[in-house]
């Protein structure tokens, strides 16, 4: 049991996007539910590509360097649009506060050497940073990204190599976070929402053969209903207009390289902090 107070989630993430993009029906369904949720970004995504001509100058390379504090907003706006009517949206979290660590961009780019670049940062500081986040909410549970870091962002990676280290040390000192997932995609969701495909938008294209990261549905440890509030996620997906764009249908959507993607009615996850976890359809089983 928890005690006294709300329970409390915390999801990290690499670039403002990813929270809505992997976990945006998660955020929806506990706020909603009355959790207290806390998103901590550990960057602002600099050198994300920006989709269309409206925002095309902010880029940093060869642009206005200006999109990172532009996709604060696009966060902010984000997490309103994940919030039910009634509730305090959450505030956008920065690692070490707003601009401390850079978006590195993939690997083998220039941007990953910026020695202000996340790839760049010490291990050692960012653990601390994040250690202080985690010991200041004491969240119930904490969802990070997988060792592979979903699909090989330096960043993405790097969440995960932190996020190890600084849980293990919180929860040594304080017996916080109780439980940890990962974000993932179980592979026949994955296949299912493909297949349920009925229109591709003129400049898009299907996904080859495992061109989309999943996992093998028997390593998936929980799968969390999120189709009550599937249009808040639409809409969130929507409201980081420089980095996603949403088909008509509401049902697919795809970022700058024009994939489609399906968006669920579950999100999933495999819990990482037992040896033997249980089959579960809530972060919080448990925990009430």
């Amino acid at each position: 049991m928890t005690g006294p107070g709300p329970l409390r989630l915390m999801l990290l993430h690499a670039h403002p996007d990813d929270e809505t993009i992997m976990t945006g029906g998660v955020i929806a369904r506990y706020l909603a539910e009355g959790v207290d949720v806390r998103v901590v970004t550990f960057t602002l995504g600099e050198e994300g590509e920006v989709i269309g001509d409206r925002w095309a100058m902010l880029v940093a390379d060869g642009g206005a360097d200006q999109l990172g504090g532009f996709r604060i907003g696009e966060l902010a706006a984000a997490l309103t649009e994940l919030t039910p009517d009634g509730v305090v949206a959450p505030r956008p979290t920065f690692l070490g506060g707003a601009g401390r660590w850079r978006d590195s961009g993939m690997a083998g780019t220039p941007s990953a050497e910026n020695p202000r670049a996340l790839f760049q940062a010490t291990h050692d500081d960012l653990v601390a940073a994040l250690r202080a986040e985690i010991d200041a909410f004491a969240p119930h549970v904490v969802v990070t990204y997988d060792a592979a870091g979903t699909y090989g962002h330096p960043d993405h990676k790097r969440v995960h190599e932190v996020s190890v280290d600084a849980i293990a040390a919180s929860r040594a000192q304080t017996g916080f976070p109780r439980k940890v997932y990962e974000s993932v995609t179980q592979r026949s969701a994955l296949h299912d929402g493909l297949e349920a495909v009925r229109t591709v938008p003129e400049g898009w294209r299907m996904p080859e053969p495992g061109e989309l990261p999943s996992y093998p549905d028997e390593q998936i440890t929980a799968a969390v209903d999120v189709s009550t509030v599937l249009d808040r996620k639409v809409r969130g997906l929507a409201a980081h207009a420089t980095q996603v764009i949403v088909a008509p249908s509401g049902t697919e959507y795809a970022l700058s390289n024009l994939i489609v993607q399906p968006v669920g009615a579950a999100e999933h996850f495999i819990r990482t902090d037992v040896d033997d976890p249980a089959s579960e359809t809530d972060l919080f089983d448990g925990l009430r």
